[in-house]
């Protein structure tokens, strides 16, 4: 059973009616529940608990956390950056949702400003699967159409990822790089495009299942930790 952390920053919730309406229990809320049926262990955190909720106990209990965040990037304490970061060098998963891409943890971990174009219009999203044998894509089809999204568009100012599993395409005529796998240290990042509040994303079964997919790709191996700094050779140097 992996255990699994929803991260959720909660603001739009509490100021938008339209997003309370569509998530009554919250962004991580919703995110919880269709975890939970796929068997994980899962809890939630938000920014305004104390240490936002990522305690050292709770970090280090945490094989994937799943990340969305919007208006409220920068009230994320630099103090608990820096833990998920250690906690993704030592085997953490790190799952980042939609408007994510913009959070302290996101661009620490790429090294880039993770900027885009991005525009509200109501449009069709169709996110082509481009690399069917990855493990997130498993039980997909050839892509995944939502009637509406929020728009992002290239250019993407992110790293080549070491694994490009979707490419999105709009209505507006842009293409984005939706779903970005990254490995750093022992563990695993995964960037997921989709998920804008004010629609009801997060209860489309293929977007789902991409999550629930995620989760199991993202969960830490369990391989031995590599060894740094100064090493003793393993054969006698200089032996006749």
């Amino acid at each position: 059973m992996i255990k699994v952390i929803v991260w959720n920053e909660n603001r739009h919730e509490q100021k938008n009616p339209v997003v309370k309406d569509i998530y009554p229990k919250g962004i991580h809320g919703a995110i919880q529940e269709f975890l939970e049926k796929a068997g994980h262990d899962v809890n939630t955190a938000t920014l305004d608990e104390v240490q936002h909720g990522l305690t050292e106990e709770v970090l280090n209990n945490t094989d994937v956390l799943v990340w969305w965040g919007h208006l409220a990037h920068d009230e994320v304490e630099d103090e608990i950056v820096n833990k998920v970061y250690q906690r993704v060098l030592d085997g953490m998963g790190l799952l980042v949702l939609h408007s994510g891409h913009f959070s302290k943890i996101f661009k620490k971990l790429m090294g880039t400003s993770c900027d885009l174009k991005w525009r509200e219009a109501d449009e069709k999203e169709r996110i082509w699967i481009v690399n069917p044998s990855h493990p997130i894509a498993n039980g997909l089809g050839e892509y995944i159409e939502l009637d509406k999204e929020e728009m992002y568009g290239e250019h993407f100012d992110i790293p080549a990822p070491d694994d490009l599993v979707f490419v999105s395409w709009f209505e507006g005529g842009e293409v984005f790089r939706s779903g970005a796998a990254y490995n750093r240290g022992k563990g695993k990042v995964f960037y997921f495009r989709p998920g804008h509040e004010t629609y009801p994303t997060y209860y489309n079964e293929d977007v789902q299942k991409v999550i629930t997919n995620a989760v199991s790709f993202l969960a830490p191996s369990g391989s031995e930790a590599p060894k740094y700094g100064n090493a003793k050779p393993l054969e006698a140097i200089g032996a006749k």
